[in-house]
């Protein structure tokens, strides 16, 4: 015998007698009539060809094997159209489907961590797609479309398809192993880090590609990851500049030595959340920009 393809409405009728453990429970959590619920049993049994409770005998149906099998399936099927449903109505309501959101390498982990979480509570619905960027790629993923929302470094914010809004810093601080010379010496004269390899972050995008940003020596070493620079760093290949959030633990037990240089006061990466100006963020979208300054500020 074929199975039939049961209504969503049968399988939440089902559901509800397994949870409530009654019909007559079952018919008043539904607002429903108790012949209801017993003709949508009736009918989801007939669609399936099996008995899912055993009523005979006792007055609270019990499930069968059948039964039992179904009750998983049945609540991951209504957790499915649950979410369509909820999603269809965000839509009907200007709630973004998707958020895609391109953020700076150098926003702390911790924070956006954290941030992501609680929109995870807020907005169950909206499917998040994070990238991690560093420089104009951040900025290249928002112009051409891939990100609807970036939080980025000041390079681009004055770019003129973009709007942008200040939402914070985060602290750089020039740093080496404790046995590099510039760690070792007493004190550094000026433009003696010339003598030494830089570790530089570079770009990955074309939109500041060639550009300078706080290099001071001419022999560098570029590097597209943030976490192979730390790691290099603290092995002693050269010196650089890190957020002091990500090496604050090293600083403390002596991995690596913040350097004092004469040419190098203290540097604070302005951030900016960045959206086309032809695409007004959402509601979701608009929620992150509300709270990225404030979590950024808290975090120094």
């Amino acid at each position: 015998m074929d199975v039939a393809q049961p209504t969503i409405d049968h399988l939440r009728i089902f559901l509800a007698v397994v949870e409530e453990g009654s019909f007559n429970r079952a018919a008043r959590k539904l607002g429903r009539a108790v012949s209801v619920v017993s003709y949508g049993i009736a009918n989801l049994e007939s669609q399936l060809g099996v008995v899912v409770f055993e009523r005979r005998g006792s007055r609270r149906p019990e499930l069968t094997e059948a039964g039992k099998a179904l009750v998983s399936e049945a609540r991951s099927v209504a957790n499915d159209v649950d979410g369509l449903l909820a999603k269809m109505r965000n839509l009907r309501q200007g709630l973004e489907a998707e958020l895609a959101l391109a953020v700076d390498v150098m926003v702390p982990c911790d924070v956006l961590a954290q941030l992501l979480r609680d929109f995870q509570a807020i907005y169950p619905s909206v499917t998040l797609r994070l990238h991690v960027e560093a420089l104009g790629a951040v900025a290249a993923l928002v112009l051409d479309g891939r990100a609807s929302l970036g939080i980025a470094g000041p390079e681009i914010a004055s770019h003129a398809e973009l709007e942008s809004q200040g939402v914070g810093g985060v602290e750089l601080v020039p740093v080496a192993a404790p046995s590099h010379p510039l760690a070792l010496a007493r004190t550094l004269a000026p433009g003696e880090i010339r003598k030494h390899l830089q570790l530089v972050l570079t770009d990955r995008s074309s939109l500041t590609e060639g550009q300078e940003f706080s290099v001071f020596s001419p022999r560098t070493w570029r590097l597209a990851d943030l976490g192979a620079k730390h790691a290099l760093l603290k092995e002693g290949i050269g010196w650089g500049n890190m957020p002091r959030h990500m090496v604050s633990a090293d600083l403390a037990d002596g991995t690596l030595t913040e350097l004092v240089l004469p040419e190098h006061p203290r540097i604070d990466l302005r951030l900016n959340a960045i959206w086309r100006r032809d695409t007004l963020p959402g509601p979701a979208a608009s929620w992150v920009l509300d709270q990225i300054g404030g979590r950024l500020s808290a975090s120094q």
